[in-house]
């Protein structure tokens, strides 16, 4: 996520209005007072590897270490340093430590706790380079180890809100983002799962205790246990950073099911900066995204949605052509979102030298929807590449980052933000949903950023 240097937002943001009455449709400037429930414990995975070296935080008093069943294996003081890896198929969590006799546990599954210390009693564990708060699930998973942090949701948020905007935004901006953040993590709960969320943009981003601050745990304690909901079920609430295309998208466009709240919508994003983008598309990054075609020599738009994304392609290579949808051409180049264009430019290796590299053959001055690079000669250097021209950064479905940021510096509120981009939905306490709303069916869009 990019960062925009803003005025700092402190703690004490939380103030009188707190205490207003507040109605529970998202059309309210507020949200009504609540009872505090119990927070619900997510379960997010944050590594998948074959090791990692864990130790508790400086605030801790050491660390706790539990087998599968629950029973405490060992309390080690002070700040103890692990190394997880799998040995002959099992999970192996030794002490690295210069002690006079290292500790060892063998097993399939171990569970870690920071003990509490004086100052903090969930001060959290540090796992390669970043601290989580709460329990680490270290497993064996198809020959690979898993380490699952299982968190309580309002400390999770503290730090989504923080990975995925930056915490000197408006406070209604990161409001937005703790409600949409919260309800998308409840809807993706799978009891049946080993985790429910990944800690990337397969899920929400999520990068611990470091990205927690004053303002984000503020923005999401101002909205604690509220979540997005139409016909008294929690929606899918996605988001992206950017739409680039002055409006979002439709789900239906780009996803197998219309959502009646995911429509496209004017969005104010003007100032993100990546709103507009290129990138060169040379023949090596063409032939590691296309191998089974030995490259591409041209990339040819199908179809488009009313917005202008791709939803259907063509590669064109040297060993026959592959037919894509839009994200999977994106996923193969690594592109910012699916507003795009190609267009013919010189290479790198020839812009300095571009009258005898083109010999008299000028690049099209504008983007063009179906392209053919002259197939590559073994002793020529590459005189021409593809170059992506788009626009926005995601898949531009939902809650834009940059346009709740726009709309909260012109004075709108989180409410406000939200029933922008999520067209009819309410706002109400996801306990007082829990106890009314009938049992949901369990689907859930399976979507990435």
């Amino acid at each position: 996520m990019f960062r925009l240097t803003a005025a700092s937002l402190g703690g004490c943001v939380l103030g009188a209005s707190l205490l207003l009455p507040q109605p529970a449709e998202v059309r309210a400037a507020q949200p009504q007072a609540r009872a505090v429930a119990p927070d619900p414990v997510v379960r997010v995975l944050v590594l998948q590897g074959g090791s990692a070296r864990l130790r508790p935080a400086a605030a801790a008093a050491g660390l706790q270490i539990r087998d599968g069943a629950g029973r405490v294996l060992q309390q080690l003081p002070g700040q103890v340093v692990l190394q997880a890896e799998l040995v002959n198929g099992a999970l192996q969590l030794q002490s690295v430590d210069e002690l006079p006799e290292p500790e060892q546990w063998q097993a399939r599954e171990l569970w870690l706790e920071a003990l509490p210390g004086t100052d903090e009693l969930d001060p959290g564990l540090w796992i390669q380079q970043r601290r989580y708060r709460g329990r680490l699930q270290l497993r064996v998973e198809a020959g690979a180890l898993q380490v699952v942090n299982h968190v309580p949701l309002e400390t999770y948020l503290a730090s989504v809100v923080g990975s995925e905007m930056p915490a000197s935004w408006p406070l209604e901006a990161l409001q937005a983002q703790a409600v949409a953040a919260r309800t998308y993590a409840l809807k993706q709960r799978k009891p049946a799962a080993v985790f429910d969320l990944q800690a990337t943009t397969a899920s929400q981003v999520y990068k611990g205790v470091e990205s927690e601050t004053p303002s984000t745990r503020a923005a999401v304690q101002a909205t604690r246990g509220l979540v997005l909901t139409y016909n008294n079920a929690l929606i899918d609430a996605v988001f992206h950073s950017s739409s680039g295309g002055g409006s979002t998208e439709s789900s239906g466009d780009l996803w197998s099911k219309q959502m009646p709240y995911l429509v496209s919508v004017r969005d104010f994003d003007d100032a993100s900066p990546v709103r507009d983008w290129r990138q060169p598309l040379d023949q090596a990054r063409l032939r590691q995204a296309f191998p089974e075609l030995g490259g591409a020599l041209g990339i040819d738009v199908l179809a488009t949605t009313p917005t202008g994304r791709i939803s259907q392609a063509r590669v064109l290579g040297p060993s026959g052509q592959l037919a894509l949808t839009g994200a999977q051409l994106r996923s193969r180049l690594g592109l910012k979102s699916t507003w795009v264009r190609f267009e013919l430019a010189p290479s790198a290796t020839t812009a300095s030298n571009a009258s005898t590299a083109f010999t008299g053959v000028v690049p099209p001055p504008l983007p063009l929807q179906a392209l053919t690079l002259p197939a590559p000669l073994p002793a020529q250097a590459e005189a021409v590449q593809l170059v992506a021209v788009g626009r926005g950064f995601g898949h531009g479905i939902g809650m834009s980052q940059w346009g709740a940021l726009a709309m909260a510096q012109r004075g709108e509120s989180y409410a406000d933000i939200l029933r922008h981009y999520y067209r009819g939905t309410a706002l109400q306490p996801f306990n007082e949903l829990a106890r009314t709303a009938a049992k949901e069916d369990g689907q859930v869009l399976a979507v990435s950023r």
